[in-house]
């Protein structure tokens, strides 16, 4: 099956928060549960690069690189004995119109448009800088080092990173699957972050508690090349 949309993810920043179960089960798709680390369900608040975007095969003027912000919950699907494992998407901002509707007519995802710009610093650290929002208001800032290092297996890291599906609830109590294929990431070590966003007015009431918790952990792994399959229907 050739892939739907590939693209690279660079500079992928995962901010992760525990939460309770209870936040996170209305949004679960049919089928899908929760998956856990040391029993316990995580969010990730995500920052990345999307560059080289193309839809089959076609790489479309004024859309290929832009940024993403999304909020994700980790989740799996149990098929012939082995479960799959996969995130849900609370919602997804981008920087281009275009994008958010094609995002929403083949994968029903939560797709919205929003402002935004990022930078890259580079000396004896690497800063990481995004900001959004109609005037700018919300903004994550990272300092890495300059190396990446492997994912130890088995860590929160791994955890974080390897999930490999999505899952959509879709309209008639269906659930939507796709496959996201890439290589293992490599991770820079992380020695400061900082942030400014309002988690209730992004995602709803119910992640406006976000805004009174601190980060559980906070990632950042280089990325690689990605190929993202078409959407099939979980029966």
């Amino acid at each position: 099956m050739k892939a739907f949309l590939t693209a690279e993810w660079r500079n992928l920043v995962m901010m992760n928060f525990v939460v309770p179960e209870q936040v996170l089960k209305p949004h679960l798709p049919i089928g899908v549960e929760l998956d856990v680390f040391e029993g316990k369900c995580y969010v990730s608040f995500v920052a990345f690069h999307f560059l080289n975007t193309k839809v089959k095969g076609i790489g479309f003027p004024f859309h290929k690189n832009f940024e993403e912000i999304n909020l994700r919950f980790y989740v799996r699907y149990k098929e012939n004995g082995e479960y799959k494992r996969g995130v849900v998407f609370i919602s997804e901002f981008v920087p281009k119109r275009m994008i958010t509707w094609v995002a929403k007519l083949i994968y029903q995802e939560q797709y919205a448009y929003s402002p935004m710009k990022s930078k890259i610093e580079q000396t004896n650290r690497r800063l990481l800088h995004f900001d959004w929002g109609k005037k700018f208001e919300y903004a994550l800032k990272v300092e890495t080092s300059l190396q990446v290092q492997p994912i130890i297996k088995d860590s929160k890291e791994e955890f974080i990173f390897e999930h490999y599906w999505g899952y959509t609830s879709l309209p008639g109590t269906k659930t939507g699957e796709y496959r996201v294929e890439h290589p293992r990431w490599n991770i820079y070590p992380v020695h400061d972050f900082s942030y400014q966003i309002d988690f209730g007015k992004l995602y709803g009431n119910d992640f406006s508690f976000l805004n009174l918790q601190q980060p559980d952990s906070l990632f950042v792994a280089e990325g690689s090349e990605v190929s993202v399959y078409e959407r099939k229907i979980l029966k």
